[in-house]
């Protein structure tokens, strides 16, 4: 008690008052705390019921819609020896613009008169088909005097060959008649040698009857003979008949193997005409060749070979060529998980590389910077690291909202690209991405996702 005094009350009551002020105010600011924390909770959650848009993300390069548009090798179509440059690297050119001339190095065309040479070898070849025909003709005129000469024997050689048959038929008819005559003769020589007997005829008649008996029978061997002979005629005439026919098949053989033979030289002459023409169609065409053009319009973007009188072979590679005005289009390459997911009209948002954008992955409709486009194709097959090409065309008509894509793209630069899909909630797209599924497939693609609708 002897250490109290009002002073020291005084510092402690002062004392008192500054520790709970700093109570006060520690408490206010946890308060203020858990509002805060609250807060962001109740907008976290709200956040998790927004929509958000389910994209597939991919990278690729600036290409072009057609194969015509994208940049390709000029080639000649012959070998030869450049003997002079036109165009030189980044030049524009036009089709049919001439890009360089060759000079020929096959010895087959080194002679400048070979045209003429060849057309020389035509003239004769030609003078050997009309030689052809005129065989030809003659070898038919040949055959139709045979023709008409070997009707003319053939009938002679009928004519008589129906002459001995009557001749046979005659000789025929009189041989019975004097065999009937002998026949008679006989019976009257047999009653005369009856009466002889009887004495009612005599010695001089059986003798004459006898006689008369004799002549007949040489009447008869006579007739045979002649009979025989007729017989032979025939036989004899029908032999000439056949060996007419046959000298005519003869004839007619060889005269048709002559026409053949000139046939078959005409068809060789004809063949080799055709040969030819043929060699100087393709001189003159080759020719023309010498001088490589340009085949679209385009800008030369690089020489492949250099210098003067260097050797290039057919079909070489000389020159890149990429087209003017081409139809551009992004390709972007997707995992082979979200393939079957695009349709053949599922929108695309695209940034390009050099344009300043800001791209948001669930919210395409705030992105800055970012182009429409819509899906063209996608490739059959995957591509070597298991990804698979979409081709990715500009949308026509461009939407209000967006702006068409800039007309200096180039062909090769890079491009990022999302494939837009359905509207999820955010909580439903960050469960998907934690447990690392595909997007979600509301209903299945109708027709061919891989084709452009």
């Amino acid at each position: 008690m002897a250490n109290y005094t009002p002073v020291d009350h005084k510092k402690n009551w002062e004392n008192l008052a500054e520790k709970s002020q700093a109570s006060l105010l520690r408490i206010d600011k946890i308060l203020l705390l858990q509002r805060i924390i609250l807060f962001m909770c109740v907008l976290f959650v709200i956040i998790l019921f927004l929509p958000w848009r389910q994209t597939i993300p991919g990278r690729g390069t600036v290409t072009a819609l057609t194969p015509e548009d994208r940049p390709q090798t000029i080639q000649n179509q012959i070998g030869g020896r450049i003997e002079r440059w036109y165009v030189s690297e980044g030049q524009e050119v036009k089709k049919g613009d001439t890009i360089l001339t060759i000079s020929e190095i096959s010895q087959s065309y080194f002679d400048p008169n070979l045209p003429v040479r060849l057309q020389e070898q035509l003239s004769a070849k030609q003078g050997s088909e009309e030689a052809a025909k005129q065989k030809m003709r003659a070898t038919q005129a040949q055959i139709e005097a045979l023709n008409r000469g070997v009707k003319l024997q053939l009938v002679a050689a009928e004519n008589k060959v129906k002459q001995s048959i009557n001749q046979v038929r005659t000789d025929s008819a009189d041989l019975v008649a004097v065999k009937q005559l002998y026949a008679i003769s006989l019976a009257r020589l047999e009653r005369y040698e009856k009466g002889f007997k009887d004495g009612l005829f005599s010695l001089t008649d059986i003798e004459s009857r006898r006689l008369s008996v004799q002549n007949d029978n040489a009447k008869v061997i006579a007739q045979e003979n002649k009979l025989n002979t007729s017989r032979q005629a025939l036989l004899n005439a029908r032999i000439d008949l056949d060996n007419t026919r046959v000298k005519y098949q003869e004839s007619v053989a060889k005269a048709q193997s002559d026409m053949g033979t000139a046939l078959s030289g005409q068809a060789t002459a004809q063949g080799d005409i055709a040969k030819l023409r043929n060699e100087i169609a393709n001189i003159d065409f080759r020719r023309g060749l010498y001088v490589v053009r340009a085949p679209q319009n385009g800008y030369i973007i690089k020489t492949l070979k250099a210098g003067l009188g260097e050797t290039i072979k057919d079909g070489e590679s000389v020159a890149t060529l990429q087209p003017k005005n081409p139809q551009v289009a992004a390709e972007i390459y997707v995992n082979a998980m979200d393939v079957p997911l695009i349709e053949g009209n599922n929108g695309v948002r695209l940034q390009f590389e050099g344009w300043p954008s800001v791209q948001f992955s669930g919210w395409p409709s705030v992105a800055v910077g970012t182009f429409a486009g819509s899906v063209f194709s996608i490739d059959k097959m995957a591509s070597p690291n298991g990804t698979y090409r979409v081709l990715v065309r500009q949308t026509l008509p461009v939407p209000k909202a967006d702006e068409p894509w800039p007309i200096q793209l180039r062909q090769g630069s890079g491009v990022y690209g999302r494939v837009i899909l359905n509207s999820v909630p955010v909580w439903y797209e960050i469960w998907r991405q934690l447990n690392g599924f595909p997007p979600s497939l509301e209903k299945e693609p109708k027709g061919d996702p891989t084709q452009a609708k």
